[in-house]
Order: structure tokens, then sequence, then C-alpha cells
């Protein structure tokens, strides 16, 4: 995981826990176990989707990497 993206989860993280904090002490006592699984399963939605966006750029990557290799063999080919 690049540094930026780690930043930008504890800054979303902190941000949940402020609202969750401030939620709180507003209404008193409140049970926080559901909306903390909520929050945590959100968040593991969002990593999922990250990680498959950037498997997606990664086959990408492989399968243009692939066709330049080919691009090549045919060129010396065709020079030889």
């Amino acid at each position: 995981m690049n540094t930026g993206l780690k930043y930008a989860l504890f800054f979303v993280g902190g941000i949940a826990a402020g609202v969750l904090g401030t939620m709180a002490l507003q209404r008193g006592a409140i049970n926080l176990k559901p909306v903390a699984a909520g929050i945590i399963s959100r968040g593991m939605d969002v990593k999922d989707a990250i990680a498959g966006a950037v498997e997606k750029v990664k086959e990408d990557a492989q399968d243009l990497y692939a066709e330049a290799k080919a691009e090549q063999a045919q060129r010396k080919e065709q020079d030889a």
C-alpha cells in the first residue's frame, strides 16, 4: 500500500472516529458496536474496490508489455 493511500485511510478513519465521538457525547450513552461494525464493513468494501482497480491496472500493464514484446519480435523477424 502506498504512503498516500495509507495516510488518506488514516484521515478518513480519524474523521469517522470524530463523528462517532461527537454523536456519543450529544446523545449520551449509545450502542456504538453496530455503528462501528457498519463503518468497518464500508471500509472493507472500499479496500476491496481499490484492490480490484489496482489489479485491473496491473493486468492492463502486463498485456501492454506482452504486446510490445510481440511487436519487437515481429520487427526483429522482418529485419532478419
